[in-house]
């Protein structure tokens, strides 16, 4: 059995993979803000940092697998949360046990959206979320706008989304040199306590996208739909797979964008 970590695995998405792992007999630990085996705040580098230091004390012989999973959404009200947690709680917290997962040529799995094929993100925070990352500069930016306005929030979620999706092409190929795999997930709309917490208007946007697989059904997707899909891009039963964003919406994009084989 493997040795795997998380982040955001205390609810939602993140809590049904470390369900389905543990059930498959593997050792999980869960890195969030509350109720994880290790409890940082993943939005600060204090945060991250924190974290890569247990791990490297706990597991010194190494990961079998490292799942980023952490984030809020642009409903949130905060645009530097999304900033700090969904892309640099990622990426920063990714090349930090880079090494722990290289030991054992594992597998390395990032939580996107299918929201990014939908042209709803500001790319130019993209752009300097992957070519310039820095993580203060891209904070005195976002700070200047209406973090109250859904629409502003969602921008800047679906961008953060985007250039993760990005990293983990750009990046798979070197990484896959060294023997460690890195894939994405590109959920559609599921039904977690993120959803379920979220204001009318934020709803109404959720609830205008279809899901063909929930035809006819009044409900969104369920965990365990993108927890499977998880589990398979980090085992070895996805071996040949590297640098890809697998959307897992039910159908959503396929939907809205038939025309795009690639």
């Amino acid at each position: 059995m493997g040795v795997y970590a998380i982040t955001g695995g205390s609810s939602g998405i993140g809590a049904k993979t470390v369900e389905l792992l543990k059930r498959e007999g593997h050792t999980v630990v869960n890195i969030d803000l509350k109720d994880g085996d290790i409890c940082v705040n993943l939005a600060t580098a204090s945060g991250r940092q924190e974290a890569i230091d247990k791990l490297h004390i706990m597991y010194p012989e190494g990961l079998d697998g490292f799942i980023c999973n952490a984030g809020v959404s642009g409903a949130c009200g905060n645009l530097g949360l999304i900033i700090s947690l969904n892309y640099f709680g990622t990426t920063k917290l990714a090349k930090g046990v880079f090494d722990l997962v290289e030991k054992k040529k594992g597998s390395f799995v990032v939580t996107s959206s299918n929201t990014i094929s939908q042209g709803a993100g500001r790319l130019d925070i993209a752009d300097l979320l992957n070519n310039i990352g820095d993580e203060q500069r891209i904070l005195n930016l976002v700070s200047t706008l209406d973090g109250s306005n859904l629409s502003v929030g969602n921008s800047i979620y679906v961008a953060t989304k985007y250039a993760l999706a990005r990293f983990v092409r750009r990046i798979s190929s070197s990484w896959a040199a060294r023997g460690v795999r890195i894939n994405a997930v590109a959920p559609g709309n599921v039904e977690t306590a993120m959803t379920a917490t979220m204001n009318v208007n934020a709803k109404a946007a959720l609830n205008a996208l279809p899901i063909p697989t929930k035809y006819g059904q009044e409900t969104l997707m369920q965990p365990d739909e993108i927890a499977e899909a998880i589990i398979f891009l980090v085992s070895d039963k996805a071996k040949g797979i590297n640098g890809n964003v697998m959307f897992v919406d039910g159908g959503t994009d396929a939907l809205l964008n038939s025309e795009k084989v690639y």
